[in-house]
């Protein structure tokens, strides 16, 4: 079977490119330049089609961050944790991510959050056999942590709901990046 290659776009083709990946969702900078580089006949008329993509107002990465921040919160009420590890996969800037991170989540109540995240997760188990045992907790507590939450946030949530606190009083959480 042929490999199929992609052919090389003139600086023309390539504008019409960059609108239609843009038109099917939003990107990042980082995220249209590498797609655009794959496609580009000259690497030059990269640069000058994202410069203006910008000046269109088409691509704007902080408007693009804040706007992935806010839909992963009310849509997925993920952690900020989490959030800024996907912007960074989606290149965007760190200190632009971290930016729009504590914009969208300043005031949002992370314990608030997680308790939702719990009684979503565990519906259908019955509430007084929620994280009998140890291993319950430390399968609840490596979840939460990939949904992005802060350990200190998740021990107090997961005290709440456990059958047995004190299984956590001697539980010593890693030490927290500071992404999350």
């Amino acid at each position: 079977m042929k490999e199929r290659r992609e052919r090389s776009l003139d600086a023309g083709q390539l504008w019409e490119y960059a609108l239609k990946s843009l038109a099917g969702r939003a990107q990042s900078m980082g995220e249209l330049r590498e797609k655009l580089r794959r496609r580009a006949a000259r690497l030059a008329d990269v640069d000058e089609i994202l410069a203006r993509l910008k000046e269109h107002r088409y691509l704007d990465d902080t408007r693009y961050a804040e706007g992935f921040a806010s839909a992963r919160l009310s849509n997925d009420s993920l952690g900020r944790g989490r959030v800024m590890r996907e912007l960074r996969a989606r290149r965007v800037a760190p200190a632009l991510a971290e930016r729009a991170v504590k914009k969208v989540y300043e005031g949002v109540d992370e314990e608030a959050l997680i308790e939702q995240w719990v009684r979503r997760k565990y519906r259908l188990a019955p509430k007084e056999n929620l994280f009998q045992d140890e291993k319950d907790l430390a399968a609840a507590y490596r979840r939460l942590v990939r949904q992005g939450f802060g350990s200190g946030a998740i021990l107090r949530v997961l005290k709440r709901f456990a059958k047995n606190p004190d299984l956590l009083d001697g539980f010593e959480p890693p030490e927290e990046t500071a992404e999350e």
